[in-house]
């Protein structure tokens, strides 16, 4: 008997081990996204072939940002990359056993990176040379494309003797992907630029790969804070939501701060935070501040804490019940993101090209805000224990941890009934000024 006991813990620890490693790389917000790398050989050489590689960003509010992707595999057999155009790999490797024509990459596990913008023109291919920058689909379509061009060779020459590679590997710039087998799917087709004629890839295979904050880092990268027009309390980042094991913070008035060269980034992307209890690169603020007859508005600011990057096409994700009664954003581009058609209570913010969508460095310019106006549901609206606050909050595509509900700012008993009747300040003096007109 103990020993079936003991053989069905072991039993539902494995199921429940399963469970949680297939799960990881699920973003409930984000079902569908991922990141699919095409091969598409468009012909057949003297030893091998060439292919036209297509990196696709199916994410809705996760991108890729500076310092770009990497993207790595392993050669099924003893392949080489003679030519690229619009990426190159990190290092040759060992080529000497070749005469004459040297081989752009010799090394069996390449690592390939994209070209920097401004390359000469016969260098570049289509959706290269971004410096691995790739915008997330939600925000930019146009944008969350990548491509190159690579000519390998001591390959297969047909579609049955070629072999695909295997063990791809993505930093996207850092860690957090994982990368499926290469599949062979239908070849692609590819219309001539006047639509008349189509013609098709001779042979073409998939890869998909998927995000998981657990991989990327095992602490969050972001926390929120609350405060309200209602309670004078301001709910602050949980104490080290980030984890506390930077060490080397700076305080926001030491004099190292002026030291050249503080704002580099390092190579190993080490941040350089300022001296905070939450200790997180980056806080979202969410105050509610007014209340209409039937509106009300909320203000939200994004703070970077880190002196050592800046946050290109950042993203913040909300998931509220009154986001799907949304009347105007001020200062943030937004679009809703629906991935179960019957619901409608997430929505996406990032900032106005070339206005805000770049979040400065830790300092006097490293902040952000908006403000949004949502339409009441009298059936669901009420500012009673923390509903006016978002039940879940992403940044780049990592959920940000919240506050405590019980350190919520709560509504004083006696203002339950004046907080839903507060008129702008403006009617208050007009509606006081009729009176004395009339006195």
């Amino acid at each position: 008997m103990a020993t079936l006991m003991n053989n069905g813990f072991i039993l539902c620890v494995f199921l429940v081990s399963l469970m949680f490693f297939h799960a990881v790389a699920y973003d409930p917000l984000d079902p569908n996204g991922n990141i699919t790398i095409k091969w598409d050989v468009m012909s057949w050489t003297a030893d091998g072939y060439v292919a036209a590689v297509t990196m696709n960003n199916f994410q809705m509010y996760r991108h890729i940002m500076t310092p770009g992707w990497q993207l790595g595999w392993t050669w099924a057999k003893k392949e080489v990359i003679w030519s690229m155009v619009g990426a190159q790999a990190t290092e040759q490797g060992d080529c000497s056993k070749f005469k004459g024509n040297i081989p752009h990459c010799c090394k069996r596990t390449p690592t390939i990176v994209d070209l920097l913008p401004g390359v000469p023109y016969n260098q570049q291919f289509q959706n290269c040379c971004k410096g691995g920058v790739v915008a997330a689909y939600g925000t930019d379509p146009a944008g969350s494309v990548s491509g190159f061009q690579v000519s390998v060779g001591l390959a297969g020459t047909t579609n049955k003797t070629v072999k695909l590679p295997k063990n791809f590997t993505l930093l996207g710039p850092g860690p957090g992907y994982t990368c499926g087998p290469a599949k062979i799917v239908p070849s692609t087709t590819f219309f001539t630029p006047d639509h008349r004629r189509k013609t098709q890839a001779l042979m073409t295979w998939n890869v998909t790969c998927t995000y998981s904050r657990f991989l990327a880092s095992k602490n969050p990268s972001c926390c929120v804070s609350f405060s309200s027009f209602y309670n004078e309390t301001i709910t602050p980042c949980p104490s080290c939501a980030c984890g506390c094991q930077h060490k080397n913070c700076i305080s926001s008035d030491s004099n190292l701060l002026s030291t050249v060269g503080i704002n580099t980034p390092r190579k190993d992307n080490a941040p350089l935070l300022q001296c905070t209890r939450h200790m997180c690169p980056i806080r979202v603020h969410w105050h509610v501040k007014l209340n209409y007859k039937d509106y009300w508005r909320a203000k939200i600011a994004v703070t970077n804490f880190n002196y050592r990057l800046n946050y290109t096409q950042w993203t913040l994700v909300a998931q509220h019940p009154n986001l799907n009664n949304v009347t105007e954003v001020f200062s943030f581009d937004y679009k809703p993101l629906v991935p179960y058609q019957s619901i409608n209570d997430t929505g996406m913010f990032y900032g106005m090209k070339y206005y805000n969508d770049l979040l400065m460095e830790a300092g006097p310019f490293g902040n952000v805000q908006s403000e949004v106006l949502l339409r009441k549901d009298p059936n669901t609206f009420t500012f009673k224990q923390g509903w006016a606050f978002p039940r879940k909050v992403y940044f780049n595509g990592d959920e940000c941890m919240l506050p405590p509900p019980d350190s919520y700012p709560y509504l004083p008993n006696a203002a339950t009934l004046q907080a839903q009747t507060v008129l702008p300040s403006f009617l208050i003096s007009a509606f006081l000024l009729a009176l004395m007109v009339m006195w």
